[in-house]
């Protein structure tokens, strides 16, 4: 029998017990374990969490402390946040795929004794750095497989660790329900730890109060109940994931569901069909592009049909998803056609079938690739927000979805526009300041309250607020013309064949830029025509590939000279760098971020090789392998003059990640 406070349901320990006393068998998390799904519901997930919480408690496990996070998506990794925060601690969520050196600055700065991690990877990775962090001397693990012959003392498997709780509680009856209800709303909820795009990361102190207001707005603006369904995909460690994951389904009681890996996400996509859907732009240009690479591999009659429906979509599709009315029958019919058709068989080939929502954010999404997805009729929407704000602070509402903003704020939320042209915020969501950086917080907040983010916008005439780039990064040409980079980028990557891109311009005559190929689409269009490559490295320099990415920036220049104030900034020279950008080389942060800063001090010559005209540029870049092994990748990089557009030509608008021409 789940035991229940008597305290409002304030805390997400205490909205846990309610679910497990209201609704105890209705599915709370969902995983995928060697092929099969295994379901517990909200009373099983509470007897867990109270387990696993008596067992971190009789190891030493104290109020005020800090219980790091490492994993993959797992059932039992989210128990673990939970039962912290049971106990009065701080979950702290760590990125998977971070090399050890990375997270020993995180274990250290958050002054972590106790870890929970999913496998022998991450046991081996916090051994390693173990001397550098000293006070970390518990370290539990989920799977065992590999562990067998591990004896260091720090170690304990996490069943052994639940069942050593269990007889704690059988000697402490009523200690699990003392530390529940000692929780106040104020208390530290989670530390999330920023990505570190101009420095250090810094961690982010959001209370249970912050958190619980946010997902109850959220999941009252989308009308979320515990009907839904969510797939868990995005690292525990990114706010998006703590929030849409961990803190709405307390408050709307739905079911999380975790893949069985990170490779199997799509295929675990499709089986379950989630309700609700929230991921950053990169996810949605991932699955585009794998769909369009196999819509060019199938035969002459198939992608006739998906183009000739995709031209109707893009016409009325949005309309109707939008219920504006004004779509003649004709179109009504020939659209229904194309949803039995196409339409329909896509959206469950991408595992999109039941969605109500689906949003996007983190950074601006193409408008082109925006379309596709609403065109087909997937609801999706785009919000704005970082990790000090709890994510949310403006979001666009069914219906008045506006592909150039992000929104109006959402409710409590006061959004301003400083002088200088910066965003700030003042909301129940914002962060109650940076772990042990007081310095910090009092930059980033000011007297009034407000946030600083550092993003530059303004809101049009209807209360919309668009965002242009990141403030910092605003600058102007040497004849004054307005830089956005984040702006040209995103119109390079737009494309199937460009997966990243840096662009350069900031007090320059001219605009230049690095590109990174898509392996898997430029591959794929390479295999198709019959050109021999070796890797990554070989591929990125055939002439045929620079000849495909040349028309892919032409086509951005045709777009840009039609904008009178970012004409001048059209992309003049441009290179495809010899190896991709990677979080490990701390070229990205771990949320694929780019370090514009970092970027530019490493590729100096690169970037003196296209302002001083050079046809090719000599470059040797260290670079560091996943097993924490480094190497050294070499090569001569061409360089490919564009010729910028006088006005923009006709046919001339960018082609989305979608819009795959039959000539390329």
């Amino acid at each position: 029998m789940v035991e229940t406070t008597q305290h409002a349901a304030d805390t997400f320990p205490r909205l846990l017990l309610r679910h497990a006393q209201t609704r105890p068998q209705h599915p709370a998390f969902r995983e995928k374990d060697l092929g099969i799904w295994q379901t517990w519901g909200w009373a099983r997930v509470a007897d867990e969490v109270r387990a696993l919480a008596c067992g971190l408690a009789a190891i030493g496990f104290k109020r005020g402390m800090n219980l790091a996070i490492v994993g993959d998506n797992r059932p039992r990794l989210y128990w673990a946040m939970s039962a912290a925060q049971c106990l009065g601690g701080v979950p702290v969520p760590l990125y998977q795929d971070a090399p050890a050196a990375d997270m020993a600055f995180v274990l250290e700065n958050a002054e972590i004794d106790f870890a929970v991690v999913e496998d022998q990877e991450q046991v081996d990775k916090l051994l390693e750095i173990k001397e550098t962090v000293p006070l970390l001397s518990h370290i539990v693990y989920d799977d065992e497989r590999g562990m067998r012959h591990y004896a260091q003392p720090e170690l304990c498997a996490y069943e052994r660790l639940q069942q050593i709780g269990r007889e704690y509680d059988r000697t402490h009856p009523d200690f699990f329900m003392n530390e529940v209800n000692q929780g106040a709303p104020s208390d530290v909820a989670v530390i999330l730890y920023t990505s570190g795009t101009t420095g250090k990361p810094k961690g982010v102190l959001h209370t249970h109060a912050a958190m619980i207001a946010t997902a109850r707005v959220l999941t009252e603006f989308d009308h979320l109940d515990e009907r839904n369904d969510v797939l868990c995909y995005l690292p525990l460690a990114w706010v998006g994931d703590f929030l849409y994951s961990f803190a709405m389904s307390h408050v709307g009681g739905f079911c999380l569901n975790c893949p069985e890996s990170p490779a199997t996400v799509m295929t675990d996509l499709r089986e379950i069909g989630p309700t609700y859907y929230f991921g950053p732009p990169r996810v949605y240009e991932n699955i585009l592009t794998q769909v369009m690479i196999r819509i060019e591999d199938a035969g002459w009659f198939k992608r006739r049909m998906f183009h000739s429906a995709m031209k109707l979509a893009r016409r009325v599709g949005i309309r109707i998803l939008d219920k504006k009315g004004n779509v003649s029958l004709t179109d009504r019919l020939a659209y229904g056609l194309g949803e039995l058709l196409v339409y329909g068989p896509l959206k469950n080939v991408l595992g999109m079938s039941r969605i109500r929502t689906a949003y996007t954010g983190g950074e601006a999404i193409g408008p082109d690739l925006f379309d596709f997805y609403r065109s087909i009729g997937i609801n999706l929407k785009q919000l704005y927000g970082m990790t000090e704000t709890c994510v949310t602070v403006c979001m666009q509402s069914s219906g008045d979805v506006r592909l150039d903003t992000v929104g109006k704020p959402m409710p409590g939320v006061e959004v301003t526009i400083a002088d200088s042209g910066e965003v700030l915020v003042r909301s129940p969501g914002l962060m109650r300041g940076y772990y042990k950086r007081p310095d910090a917080t009092a930059e980033a907040i000011d007297a009034a309250g407000y946030f600083h983010t550092g993003d530059a916008g303004f809101f049009d005439a209807d209360g919309h607020l668009k965002i242009i780039d990141r403030a910092k990064d605003v600058g102007k040409m040497a004849d004054g013309t307005l830089f956005a980079p984040k702006y040209i980028e995103n119109k390079l990557k737009f494309f199937p064949f460009i997966k990243e891109a840096v662009a350069f311009g900031n007090g320059r005559d001219r605009c230049m830029a690095f590109i990174n190929i898509d392996m898997d689409a430029v591959g794929n269009w390479a295999e198709r025509r019959g050109l021999a490559y070796s890797g990554y490295t070989d591929l990125a320099a055939q002439p045929a590939v620079y000849d495909l990415v040349a028309d892919c920036v032409a086509r951005v220049n045709a777009d840009l000279a039609a904008d009178a104030l970012l004409s001048n900034s059209q992309v003049h020279r441009f290179l495809i760098l010899h190896k991709e950008l990677d979080p490990d080389d701390e070229e990205l942060t771990r949320t694929r971020k780019v370090r514009r800063g970092f970027i530019a001090d490493k590729y100096a010559v690169l970037i003196d090789a296209l302002y001083e005209g050079r046809p090719s540029q000599y470059i040797e870049t260290q670079v560091r392998f996943e097993d924490g092994r480094q190497g050294m990748v070499s090569a001569d990089l061409k360089i490919r003059d564009v010729k910028p557009h006088g006005q923009a030509q006709p046919g001339g608008a960018a082609i989305a990640k979608g819009k795959v021409r039959e000539a390329a």
